[in-house]
């Protein structure tokens, strides 16, 4: 029996590699290790037709070594998170569908979203996020929730989880307990969320309990710390034996699978650390450990998770129970049908499904305050903030492939406007808010194209420094940017910048008065 289940040890892993198709790094751990499952990110990702191949690959090299089919997942969320944008559906960004009203819709679009990803060999989507984005300085979810109060998150976020689970792919609600209060990104430290029990229950847990109720396949933790829960405050969530079992699995009666968020995140990289963080989260009650990137980390990993069961020290137990969860999770219609799926995904991008994103992203556009159009006889001075330094939310500034800028320059000048841009990094250093400025000083119409300023303060000292009576103010991100400019003359968000965010915001720019 501990020879079996060192061997399959490497089942309850899922990894990432950095190639368009099957490289050593992954051919290595899936016929040495027998991993269970592989991410993707826009560095595996050509065009549909690539990543169908690739997936494919995948699928027969493991097949060479497992009855058991690969999980290929991909964080497909929506706006700025998606891993897959060309050629496939636009998806807006959580947050929009709230703003643009329909539940329906809600569910329609991401039905679209993951049978797209199904016809292209993902069968495992990490979607929908739960969290309710009580927090207006978090800046990690933000737009990727669907909602700030927990019945809206309810009523969206099951929406877009029944549209997936009709798709056929395995659904993953995320980040458990709760990672929308937070003022700290988990990608590069710990967070903490202070609230009292009866506060969870009532907002942070209440989408995960609808989820539980409405059969999601899987649960992603949080790289987050919860007192109120876990007494010691230097153990996230995903560490801990009290959040992950005691409370979800005892409390809220959870039978499914629960896979850890990225254990190459700082909360637990320079926590823990990742391989001490692999053995420390089976324990705690996780079934699935992600490590999204380098070889020597998921080696490190696989090595001390079989040596602590080796020794004793993760119970056989608790593996076998993580083993038979990994399998149930592996029976999802999209994983057992890799072999009869199309070589060529043939209904991606169809005239519906485009005409659907589009309405939902033109009903999304939130007009605040006072608004008077571009006057097209005037030149307009354009600043862009771009996301130019790639982060696992951020991936479009670090694609393989040459993606369309977030700009509305292009779009701007075909409807006829006189249009000079300058860009700056979100980042938005001195120098180039001063250049910024000095760009747009004389200039009878500025737009600036934010992104997540209210996080940012060079960008909010590029806001103040514009004149109100020439400004107009498009939030390319968090649409509580607007509130920093409450006297331009037109403040407009559509909770991206993407360009099939950026279309509605350029018509209503340079409509007709």
């Amino acid at each position: 029996m501990q020879a079996t289940m060192q061997h399959n040890i490497g089942q309850l892993f899922m990894v990432g590699f950095d190639a368009l198709e099957p490289n050593e790094h992954i051919i290595g751990l899936i016929r040495e290790r027998r991993i269970g499952g592989v991410i993707l990110f826009r560095r595996n990702v050509h065009t549909p037709a690539q990543v169908s191949r690739l997936c494919q690959k995948l699928q027969e090299i493991n097949a060479e070594v497992s009855e058991q089919p690969l999980l290929i997942a991909l964080d497909q969320e929506g706006g700025m998170v998606m891993r897959i944008e060309q050629g496939v559906t636009p998806i807006p960004a959580a947050l929009a569908f709230q703003a643009a009203g329909s539940v329906d819709d809600c569910r329609q679009v991401n039905f679209i979203n993951g049978d797209e990803m199904r016809q292209i060999g993902i069968n495992m989507l990490l979607a929908p996020v739960l969290d309710v984005n009580n927090n207006r300085l978090n800046p990690i979810i933000g737009v990727r929730a669907y909602g700030e109060d927990a019945d809206t998150v309810v009523r969206y976020g099951m929406a877009a989880l029944r549209g997936q689970q009709e798709a056929g792919v395995i659904v993953t609600a995320k980040h458990f307990p709760g990672h929308g209060d937070t003022a700290v990104d988990s990608h590069y430290s710990m967070a903490l969320v202070p609230h009292d029990l009866e506060r969870l229950r009532a907002v942070e847990l209440a989408p995960f309990r609808a989820a539980i109720a409405a059969g999601v396949d899987a649960i992603m933790t949080a790289h987050v710390a919860f007192p109120a829960i876990e007494p010691d405050p230097a153990v996230p969530a995903t560490l801990s034996r009290a959040v992950l079992t005691g409370l979800l699995r005892e409390e809220m009666a959870y039978q499914g699978a629960i896979i850890s968020d990225c254990l190459e995140m700082g909360a637990i990289a320079d926590g823990v650390g990742v391989a001490a963080g692999a053995v420390a989260t089976l324990q705690a009650g996780c079934d699935i450990v992600l490590i999204s990137h380098r070889e020597e980390q998921q080696r490190a990993a696989l090595a001390a998770v079989s040596a602590a069961v080796a020794q004793g020290t993760i119970a056989a137990q608790r593996i076998e129970e993580a083993l038979g969860r990994v399998r149930r999770l592996k029976q999802a219609r999209a994983v057992g049908g890799w072999r009869e799926r199309a070589a060529v995904p043939g209904g991606l991008m169809t005239a519906e499904s485009m005409a659907l994103a589009k309405k939902v992203q033109k009903a999304a556009l939130l007009v605040q305050g006072d608004f008077r159009p571009l006057d097209p006889a005037l030149p307009v001075r354009l600043i862009t903030v771009e996301v130019r330094s790639r982060s696992e939310v951020d991936e479009v500034a670090n694609g393989r492939n040459n993606e369309a800028r977030s700009s509305m320059l292009p779009a701007l000048r075909q409807a006829g406007l006189d249009v000079r841009e300058y860009a700056i990094s979100a980042e938005a250093s001195d120098a180039e808010v001063a250049a910024a400025i000095a760009f747009a000083a004389g200039a009878p119409q500025i737009v600036v194209q934010t992104y997540n300023a209210v996080l940012v303060e060079n960008q909010r000292r590029l806001l103040a420094a514009m004149p109100a009576d020439k400004l107009w103010v498009v939030a390319g991100r968090l649409p509580y940017d607007l509130d920093l400019a409450p006297q331009a003359q037109g403040r407009l968000a559509a909770f991206g910048c993407r360009p099939a965010a950026l279309e509605p915001v350029v018509e209503r720019l340079t409509q007709a008065a």
